[in-house]
């Protein structure tokens, strides 16, 4: 320390030489620190000083400086990360230069950042700052298989991984949803269920003559509501076209490449695609034909040759999924009314069975009587021992059919008349 207030003349009467420098403690432990600074000492040059970070990307950021009062050669620019992991980045600038840009940082990242000018082999003293790059967000948002009420959204994530996002979306007010970070894609509905119903007629349409009323023109796979807005979404098929449209496929054959010889469990559930070959399942057909009135169509083709045949009713009960079927019209001939107040059967459950058990005789799962007029569950370009996919008023018990399809529609339905197709 330096002599006390008491004895200061004493000091300076008897100190000899020149006083190169002074340093006056506060006497409250802080000690005497180096001098130089924005003046520099002696063979020391002065430092640049009020360095700040002004601007920040997800991997770059820019900082500033007031340069040097002295004469120097460089600045050396020190960027390191906060957590010690990995080798600095070192940069050198001209003495007139006041900004630079640093890149190659990584989003979300603490990084110490420390300039000093140089002059030949010595150094000022260091200023510091520290910069963070913004987390980059998630980026190149699609919607993809949009539907009057429904749409998968996708999107690129982050490159560091994320908690969650926050989705945004308009309807007749606002609305919010988060999302886990794990995660890329989300469905808007089916897992939520997160509807986009805005103005819909029906916001959970029961069947496709509904999604024909909300403005759906095009034929395609939907989500319906057969149970309302508390039961789950069921995928299906809708025809647009056909008569009108309207119309909620439940069966198709066309190529062969879903078997159809299955078990009474894969008959009650459904099996297939309803974009190829595919039945829907005998609960959701009770469900829909229970909900009001039905018409059913059967659409059959073979090459250029098509026909129809056209029920005005049309019901699946729930007791062993009891046919009624009547009031035929078309061009296919009946041979459906043979089959109506008959119990579905299959291969492994035949409750009443004749002198033959239908299901495995013909190789199908059908409303079967003794045996069938109608087999379109049957096997697939089979042309004997009546087991192909048969229409008996059409083309015989002997000739397999190459394409069917089963729909149905409300019966009070008034289709729109810009879709008719035959």
């Amino acid at each position: 320390g330096i002599p006390s207030m008491s004895h200061r003349e004493e000091a300076l009467g008897k100190t000899q030489g020149t006083l190169e420098s002074l340093c006056l403690s506060t006497g409250l432990g802080m000690p005497c620190g180096p001098t130089g600074g924005a003046g520099g000492s002696k063979g020391m040059p002065s430092g640049p000083s009020d360095l700040r970070v002004v601007k920040t990307s997800t991997s770059s950021a820019v900082v500033q400086w007031e340069p040097s009062q002295s004469d120097i050669d460089r600045y050396r620019l020190t960027v390191s990360r906060g957590d010690g992991v990995g080798r600095s980045q070192e940069l050198t600038f001209e003495p007139g230069t006041s900004s630079a840009h640093i890149t190659q940082l990584e989003p979300g990242l603490r990084y110490d950042i420390t300039l000093v000018a140089e002059k030949g082999r010595s150094q000022s003293e260091p200023v510091t700052t520290h910069a963070t790059p913004g987390s980059d967000g998630a980026g190149d948002l699609r919607a993809t298989n949009v539907k009057p009420r429904t749409t998968t959204l996708s999107w690129k994530p982050p490159s560091r991984p994320v908690i969650g996002y926050k989705l945004t979306y308009q309807t007749e007010g606002q609305k919010k949803v988060g999302i886990n970070g794990f995660i890329n894609d989300y469905y808007l509905c089916k897992f939520g269920c997160f509807v986009l119903s805005g103005s819909l007629r029906f916001p959970f349409p029961s069947d496709c003559s509904q999604e024909q009323l909300n403005g759906l023109s095009v034929s395609g796979l939907v989500d319906i509501f057969p149970l309302g807005r508390q039961g789950a979404a069921l995928s299906v098929w809708c025809d647009m076209e056909t008569d009108g449209g309207g119309w909620t496929v439940f069966q198709r054959r066309k190529d062969g490449s879903v078997d159809f010889f299955r078990s009474w469990k894969e008959y009650v559930q459904g099996f297939g695609d309803p974009s190829g070959e595919f039945w829907l399942g005998l609960d959701a057909l009770h469900t829909l034909t229970t909900s009001g009135r039905m018409t059913l169509r059967v659409d059959l083709r073979d090459g250029h040759d098509f026909v129809f045949a056209q029920y005005s009713m049309f019901e699946v009960a729930k007791k062993n999924y009891r046919l009624t079927v009547a009031g035929y019209s078309g061009t296919a001939g009946d041979s459906m009314s043979y089959h109506n107040n008959r119990i579905f059967s299959t291969k492994d459950r035949d409750p009443v069975s004749f002198i033959t058990r239908c299901a495995m005789s013909y190789r199908g799962g059908w409303w079967y009587k003794n045996c069938h007029e109608a087999n379109l569950n049957g096997l697939y370009g089979i042309n004997s021992k009546h087991q192909g996919i048969i229409w008996t008023s059409w083309k015989g018990k002997e000739a397999s059919i190459p394409f069917t399809e089963m729909k149905m529609r409300p019966t009070d339905f008034i289709p729109n008349k810009n879709n008719y197709r035959y």
